[in-house]
């Protein structure tokens, strides 16, 4: 099998830009071009082993005309001889045959007999080829699919995560990009072998009997109209039970995520009933789905029960009329039962299209999705920076409307500078912090780092020069090791070392039994908050970045620990440029530059002193929210 990095390369299938883009099912099926070694197998195999089937009904006419004329050649050695010449007149034989079909219907019948094992073991064969090569094509379609979606969602900006929900997105990825490998693997083969043995059948019907044949002819194209109507009505229907399933999951996955505070809060009851409403809509919608499926075979049954009942007639009559041997009319029930068996088959078939072409639609939504930020075309990297940012005259609202979040900011921090952003919740705050990464792009205005439009530069190269410690700490499941060096995977146990001790993590790692091996569990729950912002702390100092951006990075920590932690990023800050969203005044004080926020504009500026005096609106936020921790602080000092 190709390599990952092979089949990354090749698998570009969605259309260009401006290109009419085919149905999302087609889409889905062209990714059985990076397998085309084993699609061809799976299909050569199914080719070979419907041709043994359809053999079968040409041996087993020979084996009941063999024993039907060796009966009757048997029985015609017991008239007299002088009344042979004119039996065989009637019969229609010749002397030749006579004597052939007396002599060798046993060993005709045994020959037969033999054929039809060797074919069935052919047909086994291929069989089991063609399912296991189905089998293995698929499986590789979906780790294409989900490394696809997985990429995709990586790279997919906030906004788009903002506007989507995890539980909505984790169905794409797995249930259905399951629903299209099933059809791939199973429903895609049986179309294929259903229009095989019904073109193949139809052409051996007529070529056996063609007046039988026209009979039940008639029937296909009724049987075919019912099953084009139950399959337009099936792929909205799908498509809506995928998106009850979808609002199940996030249901589930919220309540998981948030269990400790269902559980403070005792709503267990509401939330199950919430579960058990979401979970009964879905029950309902696959009812309904059940309810229309299960007409379709029956009325595919009477159907066939009509053409059975049509040739029981005429084939009949032929017999009667000595048109039609026994074993003709052996053969053209076999070939008839081939023709019915696909239209039986069609209803499965439909069944897992009708599903896996709602579930390709949901899933090439993700992959068509347009991120809000993206590398341009031209895009250089980010050289190193010295840490100048500034911020030309920058408006912003989230998703490009509504009231602007941020309104003509203008500032500059110096390389090595702290800047400390102050405000009410709402004021901008954070907004400002996510620009300066290019979480978001502006709606108006510039971000400049060195002099540079962050809009004109590399992605990876300007992230990778920012360290960022977020409020909500957020660790992965591993080692506290591979935590801190998640964002250099090949930083030695020293480097580790270091940088935890800088952000005061080292003493509690150290005191658990296994060190810096420790796993922490998942989202870290096996830390306290404290501890896990320390960890945080420490990862983004790996990075030696020159940019720092600190998101109320001490607010779960004590006082005592917040001052010793403070202390540390007081040295570790300087020479990077930093931004620190903060509510504590040990912050603020030491800032060279604070910016008060209100309702996304800048209302004051300057250092903490200047701003006492100067500013009402800091004055007021010092007296407010900071005042209180002020004593604290000085205790500590």
């Amino acid at each position: 099998m190709t390599s990952f990095a092979t089949r990354m390369a090749h698998r570009r299938t969605r259309p260009a830009k401006g290109e009419r883009q085919p149905p999302a099912l087609g889409r889905a099926i062209r990714y059985l071009g990076h397998y085309k070694k084993y699609t061809l197998l799976a299909y050569l195999s199914l080719f070979i082993a419907t041709g043994a089937m359809l053999m079968v009904p040409q041996l087993m006419q020979r084996i009941i005309n063999a024993v039907t004329n060796g009966v009757v050649a048997k029985q015609l050695a017991g008239i007299p001889a002088a009344f042979l010449p004119l039996a065989l007149q009637k019969l229609g034989w010749t002397a030749e045959q006579y004597a052939s079909y007396g002599a060798g219907a046993e060993s005709a019948l045994i020959n037969a007999g033999w054929l039809i094992v060797a074919f069935a073991v052919a047909r086994a064969f291929f069989a089991y080829a063609q399912t296991y090569m189905s089998e293995r094509v698929s499986q590789s379609v979906a780790f294409d699919f989900r490394n696809d979606l997985f990429s995709k969602i990586q790279r997919l900006s906030f906004s788009y995560h903002d506007q989507n929900q995890t539980g909505q997105l984790m169905v794409r990825a797995t249930d259905d990009v399951e629903k299209v490998r099933i059809y791939i693997s199973q429903g895609l083969l049986m179309m294929t072998q259903a229009v095989v043995m019904l073109v193949a059948s139809l052409v051996l019907l007529f070529a056996t009997n063609a007046r039988l044949a026209l009979v039940v002819l008639p029937l296909l194209p009724v049987a075919m109209l019912i099953f084009g109507v139950f399959s337009g009505m099936a792929a909205p229907l799908f498509r809506e039970v995928q998106a009850r399933m979808a609002h199940l999951n996030t249901i589930l996955q919220e309540n998981l995520a948030g269990i400790k505070v269902i559980k403070a809060f005792a709503r267990e009851p509401e939330q199950q009933a919430r579960f058990d409403s979401a979970a009964d809509s879905l029950m309902q919608q696959h009812i309904k789905v059940s309810r229309i499926f299960s007409f379709i075979f029956p009325l595919v049954f009477l159907i066939m029960n009509l053409g059975q009942a049509a040739l029981q007639y005429f084939g009949g009559r032929q017999m009667i009329l000595g048109t039609l041997t026994l074993g003709e009319w052996q053969k053209f029930t076999m070939y008839l039962m081939y023709v019915f068996f696909p239209l039986g088959m069609l209803g499965m078939i439909i069944n897992q299209m009708a599903m896996a072409s709602a579930s390709a639609r949901r899933v090439f939504e993700i992959l068509d999705a347009k991120s809000d930020v993206v590398n341009k075309p031209d895009a250089q990297n980010l050289p190193p920076v010295e840490g100048r940012v500034e911020f030309k005259k920058v408006s912003f609202s989230y998703f490009g409307s509504g009231e602007p979040v941020l309104k003509d900011v203008d500032f500059v921090a110096e390389p090595g500078q702290t800047v400390a952003l102050l405000g009410a919740t709402g004021s901008g705050k954070s907004s400002i912090i996510n620009l300066i990464p290019r979480f978001y792009d502006a709606s108006s205005g510039a971000v400049l780092i060195d002099g540079h439009d962050i809009r004109d530069v590399c992605l990876d190269s300007l992230r990778s020069q920012i360290g960022i410690v977020l409020q909500d700490t957020t660790l992965f499941s591993g080692t506290i090791r591979e935590n801190i060096a998640f964002g250099r995977p090949q930083a030695t146990l020293d480097e580790v070392i270091a940088v935890a001790k800088a952000a005061l993590a080292h003493d509690f790692v150290m005191s658990f039994p296994q060190g810096y091996d420790t796993r922490v569990g998942e989202r870290g729950t096996t830390l306290s908050g404290g501890q896990k912002q320390r960890v945080a702390i420490a990862r983004a100092l790996l990075m030696d970045p020159r940019i720092l951006i600190l998101d109320d990075s001490t607010s779960s920590v004590d006082a005592v620990t917040e001052y010793e932690i403070q202390q540390t990023l007081t040295h570790l800050m300087k020479g990077r440029t930093s931004f620190v969203i903060a509510q504590r005044i040990s912050t603020v004080r030491m800032a060279d530059q604070i910016l008060v926020l209100d309702k996304g504009q800048i209302v004051a500026s300057g250092r903490h002193e200047d701003l006492l005096e100067n500013s009402p609106a800091y004055a007021e936020i010092y007296n407010s929210q900071l005042v209180e921790d002020a004593p604290g602080a000085k205790e500590v000092q």
